[in-house]
Formats: structure tokens, C-alpha cells, sequence
């Protein structure tokens, strides 16, 4: 393994894996793992700023946020948080993180200037993801434990609607158009499809076994969902909101991130200590990638090269 940080030129994929509580770099160009980062106890989920320069890790076993510079590819702050965090996602404008607690029900914001909670908002039970829309106006939270979906106004940073969906909610992409927000149900097979304007469900889509983590192509127009429970991804048609492909991949595959030009999507399967590399125009596995043995990767985020 290359032990000197950072390709900084290169499209780089960034996998958080609690086994071994590190984030390991793949590099697009080569797909072979490059370096690993240490972070702290359980990383789980991560979100990247949109200047590229820093990566936001959840780190769910003890309470913490670590913050990578990206050109080291070094930890340079800690937050501490309260509660468990888990999802992320980072506004547009690059100035705040909205964080899942999943223990106090509530969403942390944090002034990423700062590094410090600006916000406490209460959502419902067990908040697992969070996803912001492109306006960076509304943020939407999967509630694991209540079945529904908080939407939260980013302005005041209260929620102005619960959106009741399927039976454990996880995972949560907002289409470029900021239209609909797809979302995962883990404990109903299905995805339910939100109309953002009306904020009412319009679809729901049945898909593999224990849907969990989902992105959405550049264009739109597809849907790639992670089954955990029955190691493939079902490939949803966004016009039609029909299951058009099945890919098989590794073992509980959870985390997915799609490239920049829509070309490819990585999967992280958690108990292969893999990431699959599908291709979008045939949906099938081109490579595979091997992450270190007991890693458990869970999550993962592409960053653009500079």
C-alpha cells in the first residue's frame, strides 16, 4: 500500500470503515486502494465540502466528528457532538452540517467555520440520513425509528412537515432538479418517492432486500439502490419509477456513491471488505476493489479531482 497521502489531481473515492476505524482512499483512475486515514471510533458516514477541501466522518462509537484536509488527507479538528451522529450532509453554500443524532432524535447544525453546533433541531425517532436540496433550502431526514421523513426548513431550522413512508427508513438522494427525494425503506423493500413541492409520497418501489444506502446519476435519470439483505442494487428508471436492472455485487453492500461524469458507481460491501465498480451504461461489475480484512466498509464519497 502507497503510504504517501494524496493524488490531488485524481478522482478519488473515500470509504469509512468501522472495523478498523479508518478511511481508506481509492483512486478512480487505478481503483487500488491508495492510503488510509485514522479517524476515531466507528466511523459510519460521510460528506465532503463543496470546494472539495475538507470531509466531514461521523464517527458513531464515541460521540465525535473528525475533519480531513483532503490535499493531506489528515485529520486536522475533532467535534465533539452529543448523541450518536451519524448521517451528514453539508449545505450547497459550504457554511453548515446537518448532522443525524440518532439517540436524542434531534439533527445537530454546525457552523463549519467554527466548528461548533449553531442548532439543535428535534426530529423523530431514530434520525438515520439526512439530505439537503440543491437550494440548500430544505433538508430531508430518513426517522428510522418513527417511519417517517422530517423536513426541515434550513432558514429557521425547524421542520415544516413529517412525511409518513415505509417501515424503517434509512437512505435519502434528492434528484438534481430538487423535484422528488427517493428514500430507502430497509424494513419494507421498497422506496418511497417524495414530490418535494407537495411533500407527499407518489411512488412506491419495491426493490431488493433491506434497501439501505441510494444515489442518484448526474442526469437524473437513474436510481441505484443497495441492498444489504440480498447482495445486489436495483436500478431505478426515475421517469418511470420502475426496477429496469439488478446488479449483484458483494456481501451486505450498503454504501454507494456515483462519479462525477455518471459513468460509474461504487458500492462498499461491508462483509467482503470490497467496493464493486459498476459500469452505468451495461450495469455490470468491472472491477472490484480490496479494502483492508475486518474493515467492514459501510459508507462512501467520491471527490472531484482538482
Amino acid at each position: 500500500m502507497i503510504t504517501t497521502p494524496s493524488l490531488i489531481y485524481s478522482v478519488l473515492a473515500y470509504v469509512a470503515n468501522p472495523g478498523n476505524n479508518t478511511v481508506s482512499i481509492i483512486d478512480i483512475e487505478t481503483n487500488l486502494m491508495t492510503y488510509n486515514i485514522l479517524v476515531r471510533s466507528i466511523p459510519y458516514r460521510l460528506a465532503i465540502t463543496p470546494d472539495g477541501m475538507r470531509i466531514y466522518v461521523a464517527n458513531y462509537g464515541d460521540l465525535t466528528i473528525s475533519v480531513i484536509d483532503t490535499i493531506a488527507n489528515a485529520v486536522t479538528a475533532t467535534i465533539f457532538t452529543e448523541g450518536n451522529p451519524s448521517g451528514l450532509a453539508i449545505t450547497p453554500d459550504g457554511t453548515r452540517i446537518y448532522v443525524t443524532n440518532e439517540v436524542n432524535n434531534t439533527i445537530l447544525v454546525i457552523d463549519i467555520a467554527t466548528n461548533t453546533v449553531i442548532a439543535t433541531v428535534y426530529v423523530g425517532t431514530t434520525p438515520n440520513e439526512v439530505a439537503i436540496t440543491r437550494d440548500g433550502k430544505y433538508a430531508y431526514v430518513t426517522n428510522a425509528g418513527s417511519d417517517n421523513v422530517s423536513v426541515i426548513n434550513t432558514n429557521t431550522n425547524t421542520v415544516i412537515s413529517t412525511i409518513s413512508v415505509g417501515y424503517k427508513p434509512s437512505g435519502v438522494a434528492i434528484t438534481p432538479d430538487g423535484m422528488y427525494a427517493y428514500v430507502t425503506n430497509a424494513g419494507s423493500d421498497n422506496v418511497s418517492v417524495i414530490n418535494t413541492a407537495k411533500n407527499t409520497v407518489i411512488s412506491t418501489i419495491f426493490v431488493g432486500y433491506k434497501p439501505s444506502g441510494i444515489a442518484i446519476t448526474p442526469d437524473g435519470m437513474y436510481a441505484y439502490v443497495t441492498n444489504a439483505g440480498s447482495n445486489n442494487i436495483s436500478v431505478i428508471n426515475t421517469a418511470k419509477n420502475t426496477v429496469t436492472a439488478t446488479v449483484f455485487v458483494g456481501d451486505a453492500p450498503s454504501g454507494i456513491a456515483i462519479t462525477p461524469d455518471g459513468t460509474h458507481v461504487y458500492v462498499t460491501n461491508e462483509f467482503s471488505d470490497n467496493v464493486s465498480v459498476i459500469n452505468t451504461a451495461t450495469n455490470t461489475v468491472t472491477s472490484t476493489t480490496n479494502i483492508k480484512s475486518n474493515s467492514f466498509p459501510i459508507r462512501i464519497l467520491i471527490k472531484n479531482g482538482m
